[in-house]
């Protein structure tokens, strides 16, 4: 599972600009659209030793190689339009200073970043500002094949495939999503169907079936396409078993090599077990400092929430700041103990959770360039309740969020906060909370908790992914404010947690909606998560439901804007636990009724003069709300006799050159639609 950022990539030639060691680090590169493009730094790159480095710069390789793999996942034609773009970029020999080409440019940009014609975050899909007859032009200038100019109407129609997933209750959601897990026809209840007769409820150890594939209709007849060697996407995974076999002859212990020679296998073959081997022998080496992932591992795209991106991070622990994770991890069975939830849906003994601070060198795929901000992996249930869980917080993303922020003149806070205290609350304590919440999050959140026997990881459907994420917010934010945090010494005080709660409330309910076009409905997982948690709790903090004097949340209107006022953190921290137990007794009971209930309820629609408002008032800001990053190029360093001495972190500048290197260096697939 992946935590988003609330607010707010590949071998690149050496000549793309870099920064002089004595000048300050500038972190923003870009902006476009509604896009900041952000550079991040790899703070103790110095303190690895050649074999780490060698081993970090191959697993980065291997990274890169599956950019094709998403771009033809998240929408059929993506590929042969992004190359359409990256031709015409290279080859246009007309005027590159009118209006007309740099409207063109945002929008090859803006796929870039998204990895396809569809909003990354918002699922719409982004529409050319420059004419029709103008990319015509385009494509007659670099004299493009016929098939080229059959892309003008899928870009330019906003009839045609107007969202990458459809979340909506009006259309079946397989045929109404963009998304290119399903062929042509394919309805949910088939694919519910199809998957039903593979899945053994009585299972305690289910493969997660289509995780790995597409599914199609030959002759009638539903079939899968797995994503292997010999397969789909046969070329980008051979790019990448090379660089992992490469990889593991730097591996820092043999745990590393052997899971991953599964990583490999698993390649070669599609097999879900070896999948699952792998995962349980990754999710046990803990000794090494160098960690990566590398896979088709989240289904947040996916309409039904079964089908899995192809994504990839390569990390290293950050010692000193692990120790706030190490301590959350130490204490994971109290807190397991001690949560509001009903005694049968916690787990009894709480195994194998490990949890640290992780700077991150080069991230891929479903990862890049926006990036989570934490990471809690392996998703499957079963391999979590036995074997236990890997949790990151990534340092150095949430470092280049906060100084790129700094960077700006304005400011959310300065904006939204309601007055002086609640400012000072956020500055002074917001970033320590903001960490906090995610080590909770991705620690405990998502691995807390147990299935019933007998009740699927899928029962949840659609819905799965918004409670999950809910739930391991809920998990976070009941616990961020519990005192035990301050005996470990992991809050400075009693009164920090408040900054959390503020920023938490005021994003969930109003102001993230930045991010969405005015008449549009809220769709992304994390997005919902957040609105729906807000939402009840204002809902069920309302005096005339508690009998206190005063709401719990409070509306207000000062000038003309409206703010939210928490008037006792105390009953607000009682509603995150009431919340959090009815979520986990959904997901425990996989009961899809309520779950649909408590999400089209509160998660979905957006109050359409708030949503104005903030739209508006953000405007003023002159903000961009979606962010991302480019990476750094990792430099093998040669000395006189041609012998390896080190790797040099060479920290580029520009966000179109790294996107075309891209674009010609780890590109295997065809551009043919399927």
């Amino acid at each position: 599972m992946l935590c988003v950022c609330g607010f707010g990539l590949v071998a690149t030639s050496c000549s793309q600009g870099t920064q002089s060691k004595e000048e300050p680090f500038k972190y923003t590169v870009d902006e476009f659209a509604d896009i900041q493009v952000l550079r991040y730094r790899i703070p103790g790159w110095d303190s690895l030793t050649l074999q780490q480095k060698a081993y970090i710069y191959h697993l980065s390789e291997a990274g890169k190689c599956g950019r094709d793999i998403l771009f033809s996942q998240n929408f059929k034609y993506n590929l042969g339009i992004r190359k359409t773009l990256e031709r015409i970029i290279e080859n246009y020999s007309g005027d590159r200073e009118c209006e007309q080409w740099q409207k063109f440019m945002v929008y090859a940009k803006r796929v870039f970043f998204s990895n396809g014609i569809h909003h990354h975050y918002a699922e719409d899909k982004i529409m050319p500002e420059c004419t029709q007859e103008y990319f015509a032009s385009l494509l007659d200038n670099i004299k493009a094949e016929k098939g080229c100019y059959d892309y003008i109407p899928v870009m330019f129609d906003p009839q045609l495939y107007p969202q990458r997933k459809y979340t909506g209750s009006d259309k079946d959601i397989v045929e109404a999503s963009a998304v290119n897990f399903y062929g042509e026809g394919i309805t949910k209840d088939e694919v519910n169907k199809f998957y039903a007769a593979m899945e053994d409820p009585k299972d305690p150890r289910p493969y997660a079936y289509g995780i790995n594939t597409r599914l199609v209709k030959e002759n009638g007849k539903l079939v899968e396409e797995v994503y292997k060697v010999g397969g789909r996407f046969s070329n980008s995974i051979n790019a990448i078993i090379i660089h992992l076999e490469k990889a593991a002859e730097y591996a820092e212990n043999q745990a590393q090599k052997d899971y991953i020679a599964l990583l490999i296998e698993y390649y070669k073959t599609g097999d879900l077990k070896t999948w699952d081997d792998y995962n349980v022998a990754w999710v046990q080496e803990n000794q090494g400092q160098v960690d990566f992932i590398n896979g088709f591992i989240e289904d947040y795209n996916d309409p039904l929430g079964r089908k899995a991106t192809w994504e990839s991070s390569v990390n290293f622990k950050d010692i000193a700041a692990s120790r706030r994770t190490q301590l959350i991890s130490d204490n994971a069975q109290w807190f397991e103990d001690n949560s509001p939830v009903n005694d049968k849906f916690k787990k009894k003994e709480v195994k194998g959770v490990t949890a640290k601070v992780i700077n991150v060198a080069c991230i891929g795929g479903d990862c890049f360039p926006a990036t989570p901000i934490g990471i809690n992996l392996p998703n499957s249930n079963w391999i979590r309740k036995e074997y236990g869980s890997k949790s990151v917080t990534i340092a150095n993303i949430t470092d280049a969020y906060n100084f790129a922020a700094e960077e700006s003149p304005k400011s959310m806070t300065n904006e939204f906060s309601w007055d002086d205290e609640e400012k000072r609350l956020v500055k002074e304590y917001g970033n320590l909370t903001g960490n906090l919440h995610t080590d909770l999050h991705e620690c405990l959140g998502h691995g807390s908790g147990q299935l019933l026997p007998g009740v699927s990881a899928t029962a949840l459907g659609e819905y799965n992914s918004t409670l999950e994420e809910a739930r391991a917010d809920l998990f976070g934010l009941y616990y961020v404010a519990d005192q035990k945090l301050v005996e470990l010494g992991i809050l400075p005080n009693e009164e920090a947690y408040k900054a959390e709660y503020i920023n938490f409330i005021k994003n969930g309910i109003f102001t993230q909606f930045v991010r969405i076009e005015l008449g549009k409905t809220n769709t992304e997982a994390h997005m919902q998560d957040r609105k729906l948690i807000a939402e009840w709790c204002y809902e069920n903090g309302l005096k005339e439901k508690t009998g206190a004097e005063k709401d719990v949340i409070e509306k207000v209107t000062r000038d003309g804007k409206t703010y939210f006022v928490i008037n006792d953190f105390q009953a607000l921290r009682g509603l995150f636990g009431k919340l959090l137990a009815e979520v986990q007794r959904i997901k425990s009971e996989g009961d899809y009724k309520a779950g649909k209930e408590l999400v089209e309820k509160y998660a979905v629609h957006i109050n359409p003069e708030l949503h104005k408002e903030v739209k508006e008032r953000y405007a003023s800001l002159e903000l961009k709300p979606y962010k991302g990053f480019i990476n750094p190029t990792i430099v093998p360093v040669t000395n006189k006799r041609g012998e390896l001495v080190d790797y040099e972190v060479v920290y580029n500048d520009n966000y179109l050159e790294q996107m075309m290197e891209y674009g010609k260096k780890y590109s295997y697939e065809s551009a043919l639609a399927k």
